[in-house]
């Protein structure tokens, strides 16, 4: 098996030289043919390979295959023409100049380096992980802290995940969202996340529904999300569907998303009073507002 697989290896790497050895004919003969002149072939080139069980060997093939050189010069003249070289791994270096050498520091005076460094005597830029902040002004109040400030970071906000109608037709059309029936409950954010509209650890406060893609909306969801615009609303029911905004604080969201981590699923909150309105309302399609109907 051993010496089926080298035999193999071997012709394989004859071929290889067959083809370099046509490619750097074809080059040559179009050279010659534009200078005209007559190509002339080194004995390595055009010499075929010898029976001798030294000169099969896999290596010396290979370097005979790669390593080609030829010349073209005038017909009866001995005047050397244009060598041909390939690029091969022996011969690849980066081009002159590329790579500069590193100064080495502390090697003496001869070297415009040595003892200090470049570092002068002393002080704190000389020493080791030394120096000053970028920010630094000698002493002087900073820049960032002369400029007035502006605005504050709300630390009662409870930021919304954005998801579009338009992602939500996608995962329609693609299968992976089902369309509720008639008797079947609406779609929720457990729904979207199985479907992998969204990823559960992105949603934080609530997912809010943005009319992105609405040209191409056409599936009649019936769905319970927490906000959504009124363009958004306007698409679904354009659609035949249905929507109703629902309050989920905290705990009513983690037992919505993962509720085997609840032997007793806690019942839902009511909204605070900053948000009762939003869920009364009828024309943000509240939970709060169908119940006088």
């Amino acid at each position: 098996m051993f010496k089926a697989s080298s035999t193999a290896l071997r012709c394989g790497t004859r071929r290889c030289a067959i083809q370099y050895r046509q490619q750097a004919q074809n080059v040559i003969q179009s050279s010659s043919k534009k200078n005209g002149t007559t190509p002339r072939w080194s004995s390595t080139f055009l010499s075929s390979p010898s029976p001798d069980p030294i000169e099969n060997d896999l290596s010396l093939q290979l370097r005979r295959s790669l390593s080609v050189s030829a010349s073209a010069a005038p017909a009866g003249s001995d005047e050397k023409g244009e060598i041909v070289t390939f690029l091969t791994l022996n011969n690849l270096s980066d081009n002159p100049g590329a790579v500069k050498k590193k100064r080495r520091v502390g090697r003496g005076i001869g070297s415009s380096k040595g003892k200090t460094c470049g570092r002068g005597h002393k002080g704190q830029k000389a020493r080791a992980g030394g120096g000053v902040h970028p920010t630094f002004e000698g002493g002087q109040t900073k820049f960032y802290k002369r400029i007035p400030k502006r605005g504050f970071k709300n630390i009662h906000a409870q930021p919304m995940l954005p998801i579009n109608i338009g992602r939500l037709q996608d995962f329609v059309d693609m299968g992976r969202l089902p369309v509720p029936g008639p008797n079947d409950p609406p779609l929720t954010i457990k729904d979207l996340v199985d479907a992998g509209v969204t990823k559960i650890n992105a949603v934080k406060h609530g997912v809010k529904l943005l009319a992105k893609g609405k040209e191409n909306f056409t599936a009649p969801l019936r769905i319970e999300i927490s906000r959504a615009s009124s363009e958004a609303i306007k698409a679904i029911e354009a659609a035949g569907g249905e929507i109703t905004t629902v309050h989920y604080n905290r705990l009513a969201l983690k037992a919505l998303l993962k509720p085997h981590r609840f032997d007793i699923l806690p019942k839902r909150a009511s909204p605070p009073p900053k948000l009762l309105g939003y869920y009364t309302d009828y024309e943000k399609r509240g939970y709060l507002s169908f119940w006088g109907t």
